[in-house]
This record gives structure tokens, sequence and C-alpha cells, in this order.
């Protein structure tokens, strides 16, 4: 840990980190409906969350040791990318293992330290396309599941769906919370 998270208690780092909890899905908890409605809205609320914001503010890190909003923002990007195709492989192949990648280490590339209006114009045609698919699954396309090799197990189409709901909501509030703290 370095000094900035040396100040803050195990649950106030958690809270930092996890603004809307740790991400946890049991089957028919929420409507998938409900989560493609998130992961369709993102693009506008995230633009919202971000287009006012200046350069210093966009190189300010959520939390001690995280990324800053700009490196958020290209993670979404990239993220959103990998799980578009990762939803077109479930749908056209038998338990397909999906490849994993480092994220930590895209962040760090060049491109996540750039222009956030590049990931920004990325996205809304990216969330189109995937909801456009997500909204016209059948009963048979949820039953679908792909294999996480790192994870060492499948998951299914539904959490799945849950799971970049999620993922959409939990990166909103990285930057939302930090906006809120910082007073801007």
């Amino acid at each position: 840990m370095n000094n900035d998270e040396n100040k803050l208690t195990k649950e106030e780092l958690e809270k930092l980190r996890y603004p809307v909890g740790r991400f946890s899905y049991a089957p028919g908890e929420n409507s998938i409906n409900n989560f493609i409605s998130n992961i369709e809205s993102f693009p506008s609320k995230l633009r919202h969350e971000v287009e006012n914001l200046d350069e210093e503010q966009l190189n300010t890190k959520y939390r001690p040791g995280g990324w800053t909003i700009k490196q958020v923002v290209h993670h979404a990007a990239d993220s959103h990318m990998n799980a578009y195709i990762r939803m077109k492989l479930v749908l056209t192949e038998t338990d397909p293992a999906i490849r994993p990648y480092f994220q930590d280490r895209w962040a760090d590339l060049v491109d996540s330290k750039s222009d956030i209006n590049i990931s920004l114009q990325l996205i809304e045609p990216l969330h189109k396309r995937w909801v456009m698919i997500l909204k016209n699954l059948s009963d048979d396309d949820i039953k679908k599941r792909y294999f996480h090799p790192e994870q060492k197990k499948f998951f299914p189409v539904d959490e799945f769906i849950a799971l970049y709901s999620w993922h959409c909501n939990h990166h909103l509030a990285h930057i939302t919370s930090l906006k809120k703290r910082m007073n801007w």
C-alpha cells in the first residue's frame, strides 16, 4: 500500500474500489431487460458525467492506487469491445473459451491516456450493436454459456449480461463518487 492507501481503513478503500458493491448474481433476482437497459443507457450517462471535466480532473485517480477517470473511460471501451466479441462467440459457438486480457496493462498503454472522446465515440455505436443483439436473444440463447479459463468456470448468458450491467454502474460510480468527493 502507498501512503494514501495507509490513511484509509480497509472498509473505506473497499467502498472506493467497489462503490456499488462487488458483483453478485442469483438467477432471477432481476430482469434481464433491466440489465440490458443499463447497458443501453451507459454511453449517454458516461458522456454526461465526463463532458465538463477538464484535463486535470480527467487525470485524477478515483481512489489511491486506482485508475484516472481518463483510464476508466478507455477501460470501458476496451472491456465492452471484449464483451461484445464474447457475446458473438457464445451465440455462434458451443461453449467457447474466451480469451482473458490484462486490463491493468491495457490501461497503461498510450491510447488509455489519450483524448477520452475517442473512446466515447467508440462506445456509442458499439453499445447500439451490442444492445441490438441482447434485445433479440431467444430463450435458447439465454441458456448458452462461455468458459473463462482463468476463473475455470462457465458463465451463462444471463449472468454475463448481469455482470456487464454491474460493470457499467461500477465504473460510472467511480466517476460520480469522485466528483462528489471533490465537489466538482
